[in-house]
């Protein structure tokens, strides 16, 4: 092979490489999602213990309104648990969650109601979650009604009822007109 040869060799095999290198290149620069994990949903998952808290969100119809728990809790152990969710201004609820099964908190489950949300619907609220001796600060996303999919998980608030109030009708104190 003469020099002339060996140098043409060299340009295709750099060229073939640099290819190689650029069709693969994007890898290199990009981030793979399938190494991200986070929740494909509008709540957070948590771990807390032996407990897995997963599409946790609270829906609310203000800040200062009750506010529903939503989502699973799944006990990894062989007992049962309890986790307790405290919220803003002492706002609390319980969840019984029995040994190696899961708690889906939604229509067919007894409400976990907080007596207040804490922040305005699409933020975020500080709620301290605890089971045993464990225990956790998390931010939960606040929802609405807005979307049909939590309307129904929205607390009813009990409306004031109107207190019946006797009135006083006037007589009329006026004879009747005479006929003739």
């Amino acid at each position: 092979m003469n020099p002339v040869q060996r140098g043409k060799l060299a340009i295709a095999a750099a060229a073939i490489g640099v290819g190689l290198l650029s069709v693969t290149g994007c890898g290199f620069v990009n981030a793979q999602q399938t190494t991200h994990q986070y929740s494909a949903s509008d709540g957070i998952k948590a771990d807390l213990g032996q407990l897995q808290l997963r599409n946790i969100l609270i829906v609310a119809s203000g800040e200062n309104e009750p506010g529903r728990v939503i989502g699973a809790v799944f006990n990894q152990s062989s007992t049962d648990a309890t986790l307790t969710i405290s919220g803003a201004n002492g706002a609390q609820t319980e969840i019984p969650v029995k040994a190696n099964s899961e708690t889906y908190l939604n229509d067919t489950a007894d409400a976990a109601i907080l007596s207040t949300a804490g922040v305005i619907p699409g933020g975020l609220t500080p709620v301290t979650i605890r089971s045993g001796s464990d225990s956790a600060t998390i931010n939960v996303p606040v929802v609405d009604g807005t979307l049909p999919e939590y309307a129904k998980y929205l607390p009813s608030t009990p409306t004031p009822t109107a207190t019946p109030t006797s009135t006083s009708t006037a007589t009329s104190s006026e004879a009747p007109a005479a006929g003739h």
